[in-house]
């Protein structure tokens, strides 16, 4: 498995979403690396076989299906040597993020979850249909995901040539690493068939929900999203204005910002360790013009413009 590793900083393991490939997070990685030292990897590279028969009616056997997810989350820490770091979870990969946190409470030194479904998720019946054969409707999925996400990036990139760069990079990325809709599908079924709100109770790890706003978001519900700050201890939220699903990678700077200022205000926190090689994070925020958040446990909701 190929690990990428940029940047220089504290540790932060950034997790793509149901696309599966890392490269789709490029300008977050390219953003956040100016931050942290950047950890990531493609999910299409990880085994996703449970390790009970999927067919089990057994809560275990449902989570199992995210485990080889988890487990590579941690073999990437082990790889790099690394004991603590911040885990960063965009869409599907926040489900991924939160089995990590529970799991390895003492690895996990702080979460952020991005854009992530809610804990317990049913398909639409148009997304039932195209993970049932997704290589016949897979295409038309891929067809009308550009319309669908027209009015978000729209109102997130207002410049007509800036939208016409992002386009063209975003269909560079296409040819360059394309897509396995299987493994897609694959994906989405988990999604339906899992709960992880057992999870979210053993959490302990100060917790950022990022989403965009509501009437922008129409991939994942932002009210979906919200879930977690009642069910993550003194987990805390902020909006991402003018961004739907697509802020991590449409507005990256302001995300990296967000992440960044979040990140600044757990190492001053006292009850959390610090991770490996966090000692950087308060000089890199100054130096960048981030400002540390509300003070972990107040649990307040926020918006960045």
């Amino acid at each position: 498995m190929e690990i990428v590793d940029r940047g220089s900083g504290p540790p932060l393991v950034l997790i793509p979403g149901l696309q599966g490939r890392w490269e789709y997070l490029r300008p977050a990685v390219d953003a956040l690396s100016a931050s942290f030292r950047v950890l990531t990897f493609s999910l299409d590279d990880v085994g996703a076989n449970p390790r009970v028969s999927p067919g089990a009616d057994t809560q275990v056997g449902l989570y199992t299906a995210l485990d080889p997810y988890s487990d590579r989350v941690a073999s990437v820490l082990a790889e790099k040597r690394i004991e603590r770091a911040t885990i960063c979870g965009v869409s599907f990969g926040g489900l991924i993020a939160v089995r990590f946190a529970a799991q390895n409470p003492t690895r996990c030194h702080a979460l952020v979850l991005a854009s992530t479904p809610r804990p317990a998720v049913r398909l639409r019946r148009r997304h039932q249909l195209y993970v049932s054969a997704p290589w016949i409707f897979g295409p038309l999925f891929l067809a009308e995901t550009p319309w669908r996400l027209r009015p978000e990036i729209r109102a997130a990139i207002p410049d007509a040539r800036a939208r016409r760069q992002f386009s063209l990079r975003a269909l560079q990325t296409l040819v360059s690493a394309p897509l396995s809709l299987s493994q897609m599908a694959a994906r989405a079924r988990m999604i339906a068939s899992i709960d992880v709100e057992p999870d979210c109770a053993r959490i302990n790890a100060p917790t950022l929900v990022v989403t965009g706003e509501r009437h922008l978001d129409h991939v994942v519900p932002a009210e979906g999203s919200a879930e977690y700050l009642r069910l993550i201890a003194n987990a805390r939220a902020v909006v991402l204005e003018r961004t739907g699903h697509l802020g991590s990678i449409t507005r990256p700077d302001t995300f990296a910002a967000l992440v960044r200022a979040f990140t600044v205000d757990v190492e001053a926190d006292p009850r959390v360790p610090p991770s490996h090689g966090f000692g950087g994070a308060r000089q890199s925020a100054k130096r960048d013009g981030g400002r540390p958040g509300p003070t972990h446990g107040s649990a307040p909701t926020g918006r960045v413009a």
